[in-house]
């Protein structure tokens, strides 16, 4: 019976320090709180747009791959792009590596 008395005596005590327990989390939910809205949730939004860039090229869009190489896409399969980068010059590169279309207003160059 002595064991049962001591042990009701240490859980009398346990709920100040069992709050005192959770409040210490506290700081913690909210840096991962604000980590969220500040880093993860930004970068899911820009691989949402990558993703849906990637599904609605089609032939003849005029592109940049993320090495800064401009061309016309000339053909596509499921993994990979042939782009057509000067008159007799075609490459092969993977579908991951279009970063953007060009837009009309930025071929300056060409």
């Amino acid at each position: 019976m002595d064991f049962v008395s001591q042990a009701w005596a240490q859980t009398e005590g346990a709920g100040p320090a069992t709050s005192a327990g959770l409040l210490s989390l506290i700081p913690f939910l909210l840096i991962f709180i604000v980590f969220y809205f500040l880093l993860i949730l930004p970068q899911q939004r820009r691989q949402k747009k990558q993703r849906e860039l990637l599904d609605a090229l089609t032939k003849g869009d005029k592109v940049i791959t993320s090495s800064g190489i401009w061309g016309t896409v000339t053909n596509l399969d499921k993994d990979t792009v042939t782009l057509q980068v000067a008159d007799n010059t075609k490459i092969r590169l993977q579908r991951d590596h279009v970063s953007s279309i060009r837009s009309t207003s930025g071929e300056g160059g060409q």
